[in-house]
């Protein structure tokens, strides 16, 4: 498939879309009634019907007994973590073999044309990119991804949380499933925008970042000051009547969902003529310029709202760029002059 009809390519080999990032059809003037209709499926297929499948899964065949799940154990912990682990491996690991390590379709449709293999740094463990992330998805986050998920399941198990049946509160749970999505690009924006302060950044936030060139691995490569309160947000359900899938779903949009926004390619080619948007460009700019596109895909536009957003224009850019140069002066003139000596 020939990229360029999709997108220009620059000198670096660095792929961009022809067609700018928007927010949610819902939030787009003038209003239009079918690009909301047309864009509905989009929002429920394939990712978000991938997480609600995988949340039946897990509560319907996979966990513990609730009986078990009552006492916090190491056994069921580790249960838990293998689970999360083998998901993970595969889930992601798919992406990163066909596209990163056998490169099924090279470079098109890439936003930076090289791959992190081909750039080893000091930054990342055994200067490797591909071993860092790797390490420290699944010996950092995946650990207090498990831990966040045994304390909810202990919380259900032992009625501390409102627990509803969906034989009569489907309709309301139904609502639950369909604005956690809206709830998450809240809560991550809050939390991402947290992590970005100067001392934060620095001591936490910065570890993600390492990967200015993203990959699947990267998805949940994190600092564990990043981590838990990540993985966390599965624990506003434990706040309102809820039940144990709406909640999973809210943890593996987290989880699994992590990797739309580290695929690194905007199609992801699955034949000749049918490919798989990845949703994933957002994001990509907030790693290409750091202080951008702090929330998600504009399902809740915030980052227009603050004036944060970044479409991929040279608008953008230049709107960026004022921004940083607003920010150095104000810097600047908190800096103490110097008294000229006598």
């Amino acid at each position: 498939m020939d990229d360029l009809l999709y997108g220009t390519r620059d000198k670096r080999g660095n792929w961009a879309p022809n067609e700018q990032a928007k927010p949610a059809p819902i939030w787009q003037r003038p209003f239009s009634l079918r690009k909301v209709l047309a864009w509905v499926p989009e929002y429920l297929w394939p990712w978000n019907a991938f997480h609600l499948a995988t949340a039946i899964i897990w509560v319907t065949l996979l966990i513990p007994s609730w009986e078990s799940l009552a006492t916090l154990s190491i056994t069921n912990y580790l249960w838990l973590y293998g689970l999360n682990a083998a998901g993970l491996f595969v889930f992601l690991g798919s992406f990163e073999l066909i596209y990163y390590v056998k490169r099924k379709q090279g470079n098109r449709f890439k936003y930076n044309g090289k791959f992190p293999s081909e750039n080893p740094s000091d930054v990342f463990w055994f200067k490797s990119q591909n071993i860092d992330n790797f390490l420290r998805s699944f010996f950092i986050t995946v650990p207090l991804w498990t831990v966040v998920e045994i304390v909810m399941l202990w919380a259900y198990a032992n009625s501390w949380a409102v627990w509803l049946p969906w034989t009569t509160h489907w309709v309301w749970l139904t609502v639950v499933i369909l604005l956690a999505p809206a709830v998450h690009e809240i809560y991550f924006f809050c939390l991402h925008r947290l992590i970005h302060t100067p001392f934060l950044y620095k001591h936490i936030h910065s570890v993600h970042h390492n990967s200015i060139n993203p990959s699947p691995w990267s998805s949940l490569s994190m600092h564990p000051g990043e981590g838990f309160p990540y993985m966390a947000e599965a624990w506003l359900h434990l706040l309102i009547p809820s039940n144990p899938i709406c909640a999973y779903f809210t943890l593996h949009a987290a989880g699994f969902g992590a990797i739309n926004g580290h695929l690194g390619f905007e199609k992801l080619e699955l034949t000749e003529d049918t490919t798989l948007d990845s949703h994933a460009y957002v994001h990509y700019l907030h790693h290409k310029y750091f202080e951008v596109n702090y929330g998600g895909d504009g399902v809740v536009p915030l980052d227009m709202l603050f004036g944060t957003w970044h479409d991929g224009s040279k608008e953008s850019d230049e709107k960026m760029k004022a921004r940083f140069r607003k920010k150095k002066e104000k810097q600047n003139s908190r800096k103490p002059t110097a008294t000229p000596a006598e």
